[in-house]
């Protein structure tokens, strides 16, 4: 099977026990679990089989620690994750709102996850690889993208293809060079993956059939478009394919647009037909938000299809 690549962040979430709970005071948390939304989509890609591998950096210290034996454990190549003696690992602490938003709290371009480069490690992963996996999180420093845009190069250059999901947090839109970057990771991209909300900041067209029209029409192959608990739809240039969500409790919803968009990728590298692969991936996100933190609710392929059939059988 082909193999994919990712390069960005890795870090730890400490999570605010209560909703409502405020970092302006002391309170209750949960936590450290092992993060990063290349860290949780290469995770999950690798849980369902796909050849899947990161380039990271963390400390040298638990945390970091902790990421790369849940990663190698899910058999995803940590290879090209360099550990920095004197350096802290990335962290994200999160409080939920009673409005169902979150609020992060981040230290990455001042942790080890800062030192991200394009290495011997990382060129060799790269010499292996078919596929990478943007997210628009790991643009976070001019030296971050630099490294994608690396790796995206090396790939490109014999054939391969490029996957991009924004996932941008209202507190990294404003770093500098955020704009330029992903409009250049767009340019780039075969398979396109934004949520709802995410589809607007590329495009000006005043709704979503308009705006899916307007991005096909600049290039880009197809569109995953993902709507949360109502499913995803897939868009190409021959038509549109919509999916409806599988319903589950809702414990935590950080990573679960990752292990949808991991999914994804996997069954579109593997050539399935986009209702496949949304099925697959709808049900990966759908997984993703039953357990407390973000890779805590990855599942292998043979979980997976047990859910989906269960699912399917009681609709």
């Amino acid at each position: 099977m082909k193999k994919l690549v990712s390069a960005g962040e890795i870090l730890v979430e400490i999570m605010a026990e209560r909703i409502g709970q405020s970092f302006l005071e002391p309170g209750p948390l949960v936590g450290p679990f092992p993060s990063g939304a290349p860290a949780i989509f290469i995770g999950q890609a690798a849980a369902l089989g796909q050849p899947a591998g990161l380039i990271g950096a963390v400390g040298k210290d638990d945390f970091g620690q902790l990421n790369i034996d849940r990663l190698h454990a899910l058999g995803a190549d940590v290879s090209a994750i360099a550990v920095h003696e004197g350096h802290a690992t990335g962290t994200a602490f999160v409080t939920y709102r009673p409005d169902a938003s979150r609020h992060f709290v981040f230290n990455i371009r001042n942790s080890a996850a800062g030192l991200l480069e394009m290495n011997d490690a990382a060129e060799r992963l790269l010499d292996g690889a078919n596929h990478v996996h943007v997210m628009g999180s790991s643009l976070f420093s001019d030296r971050a993208t630099e490294v994608a845009l690396a790796a995206i190069a090396a790939v490109k250059a014999k054939g391969g293809t490029v996957s991009f999901d924004p996932n941008i947090r209202r507190e990294i839109m404003q770093a500098s060079g955020m704009r330029q970057a992903l409009d250049q990771v767009l340019a780039e991209t075969d398979v396109f993956l934004p949520s709802d909300n995410e589809l607007f900041l590329f495009s000006s067209a005043g709704d979503e059939p308009s705006a899916v029209a307007d991005l096909l029409n600049r290039g880009i192959p197809c569109i995953v478009l993902k709507k949360g608990a109502d499913g995803a739809a897939y868009h190409d240039r021959q038509g549109t394919v919509a999916m409806p969500g599988f319903a589950v409790e809702e414990i935590d919803p950080t990573g679960a647009g990752d292990c949808f968009g991991a999914a994804f990728v996997s069954f579109w590298l593997r050539g399935a037909a986009p209702a496949e692969a949304l099925r697959v991936a709808n049900a990966c996100g759908a997984l993703a938000v039953t357990r407390k933190g973000p890779i805590e609710g990855i599942h292998r392929l043979a979980d997976v299809e047990a859910f989906i059939a269960k699912a399917e059988m009681l609709a």
